[in-house]
C-alpha cells in the first residue's frame, strides 16, 4: 500500500471560494473513501458537516442490502452523505481532510478492504463541486506527493441509497471494536491533529 503523504507536503489549505459562498447552507457531497465507518467517524467531527449519513451510491438503481453491496457485484461504493454549511467549511477543506484520510493511489481498496464498493469516490450534487475537485485532483498529482497516479473517480452523485440502522455512527457506537481501534481511531485521530481548526470541540 502506497504511504499517505506527510501532512507537510499537502497544499495549504484555502479559505471558502467566492463559489462555495453563493451556496445556501445544507449542500450535499458523497464521498467514498473505504468501508464508511472510518470515513463517518472522521466527518462527524469536521466543523459546518452538519449531518452525516453512511450509505451506497453509483450503482444499481435499486436499493441493496449491505451483504449485496459486498459481493461487488452492484457497482455501489460505500460513502458518506454529507450535509455541510460552505460558510464555515468550504468545498475544498472537506476534499483535502477527504485525500488525508485515505490513500486515492489503490484502485478498488482500502488496506485489506478490497472491491468496487472501497473505491476512492467523489459524487458531487453542483457543478462547483465538480470543478473544485478536479483541480485538487490536478494540483496534488502534479506536485508529486504521491508515488502513484490518483485514481479517484468525480462524478455526479446517482442511486444514493442509506445504508442499515446499524452501520449508522458505527464508530460512535463500538469505540472499542477492534476494526474501529485499528483503523477507524487513527483515521480520526489525525484528522484532529492536521485540521485542528476544523474540528469540532
Amino acid at each position: 500500500m502506497t504511504p499517505l503523504p506527510e501532512t507537510d507536503d499537502l497544499p495549504e489549505p484555502q479559505a471558502p471560494s467566492a463559489a462555495d459562498a453563493r451556496v445556501s447552507p445544507g449542500m450535499t457531497l458523497v464521498l467514498g473513501g473505504g468501508c464508511f465507518w472510518c470515513t463517518e467517524a472522521v466527518f462527524v467531527q469536521v466543523r459546518g458537516v452538519l449531518d452525516v449519513e453512511s450509505g451506497y451510491s453509483n450503482g444499481q438503481p435499486q436499493q441493496p442490502s449491505y451483504e449485496q453491496v459486498c459481493t461487488g457485484r452492484t457497482g455501489c461504493n460505500e460513502v458518506v452523505r454529507l450535509q455541510y454549511d460552505p460558510a464555515q467549511v468550504s468545498t475544498r477543506e472537506l476534499l483535502e481532510i477527504f485525500f488525508l484520510i485515505h490513500d486515492p493511489t489503490t484502485l478498488n481498496r482500502q488496506g485489506h478492504d478490497v472491491g468496487t464498493q472501497y473505491r476512492s469516490g467523489i459524487y458531487t450534487t453542483h457543478p462547483e463541486q465538480q470543478a473544485v475537485a478536479q483541480a485538487l485532483i490536478a494540483e496534488l498529482a502534479a506536485s508529486g506527493v504521491y508515488r502513484s497516479p490518483i485514481v479517484t473517480e468525480v462524478q455526479p452523485l446517482a442511486h444514493y441509497w442509506p445504508a442499515e440502522d446499524y452501520h449508522q455512527d458505527f464508530f460512535a457506537r463500538n469505540p472499542g471494536q477492534g476494526y474501529c481501534l485499528a483503523v477507524a481511531a487513527p483515521k480520526v485521530a489525525k484528522f484532529r491533529k492536521t485540521f485542528a481548526r476544523l474540528a469540532k470541540a
